[in-house]
C-alpha cells in the first residue's frame, strides 16, 4: 500500500518561502520513502476554516482538507512566525481537527521568519502544540531566516543540511508505520429509521 506524506502550509503569499520550505522538506522525505506528496494551502481555505470555527461546520473543501491530513502518514507542518509564535490561521486549522485524530502520526515542524531570533517559537511554541495532539514530532525542526535561502552557512548550520537530516527522521518514522488504510469510494447511506431498528428501537415522530 503505497504512503502519503501531507505538507501544510500557512504561508499567506503565492509564491511563500513556507511552501517553499515545506516542499524541499516533502521531497527530500520521498526520496527516502517513495511516498506521494499532497499539500494543504491553507491561505485558500481561511475564510472557510473562520467560518467553521463560528457555526461549527466544515465547508466541503475543509472536510476534505482535515480528511487529507488525518489520513496521511506523515505530516509537515509549516508556519510563518509572527509575533514569536505560529500564525492564527496555522492555529485555527488544527484547532477544528477533531481530538485524537493527529495520534501516534509522524510530523516534521517547520517555520520561516525575517531573522533567526524567532527560531525558538519551534520548540516553545510548535512543538508543544503537537505533543498536546500526541502527535509522534521528530526530534530535529527546522527553521529557515530570510538569510537562509541561498546562504551556504546559516545561523544553525548548512539549511540543506537541516533540510536532509529531518526529512531522515520523518522518512524514517513513516517507514516503520503501517501504510494508512484507503479512503473508500462511497460510504453506504443507511436511513436513520433503519439504524434505529437495526438497534431494536422504535422512532416516534
Amino acid at each position: 500500500m503505497s504512503r502519503t506524506l501531507v505538507v501544510v502550509s500557512a504561508g499567506l503569499s503565492s509564491p511563500s518561502s513556507t511552501r517553499l520550505l515545506g516542499d524541499r522538506l516533502a521531497q527530500a522525505a520521498a526520496r527516502e520513502t517513495g511516498a506521494a506528496i499532497e499539500v494543504v494551502e491553507l491561505r485558500d481555505l481561511a475564510t472557510d476554516i473562520a467560518n467553521n470555527l463560528v457555526t461549527g461546520f466544515p465547508s466541503p473543501q475543509l472536510g476534505d482538507a482535515v480528511e487529507t491530513v488525518t489520513r496521511a502518514d506523515g505530516l509537515i507542518v509549516v508556519t510563518p512566525i509572527f509575533n514569536a509564535s505560529y500564525s492564527g490561521l496555522f492555529k485555527s486549522f488544527f484547532d477544528v481537527i477533531e481530538a485524537g485524530s493527529l495520534q501516534g502520526k509522524p510530523v516534521l515542524i517547520a517555520a520561516t521568519a525575517g531573522t533567526a531570533r524567532h527560531s525558538l517559537a519551534l520548540e516553545f511554541a510548535l512543538r508543544p502544540l503537537f505533543a498536546y495532539l500526541r502527535a509522534d514530532v521528530m526530534p530535529t525542526a527546522v527553521f529557515a531566516a530570510s538569510r537562509d535561502w541561498g546562504a551556504s552557512d546559516g545561523p544553525d548550520g548548512d539549511l540543506t543540511a537541516r533540510i536532509e537530516r529531518a526529512a531522515g527522521e520523518l522518512a524514517a518514522a513513516v517507514s516503520g508505520r503501517p501504510a494508512a488504510p484507503a479512503v473508500a469510494e462511497e460510504d453506504e447511506f443507511v436511513p436513520f429509521d433503519q439504524q434505529l431498528a437495526r438497534l431494536g428501537i422504535t422512532s416516534s415522530r
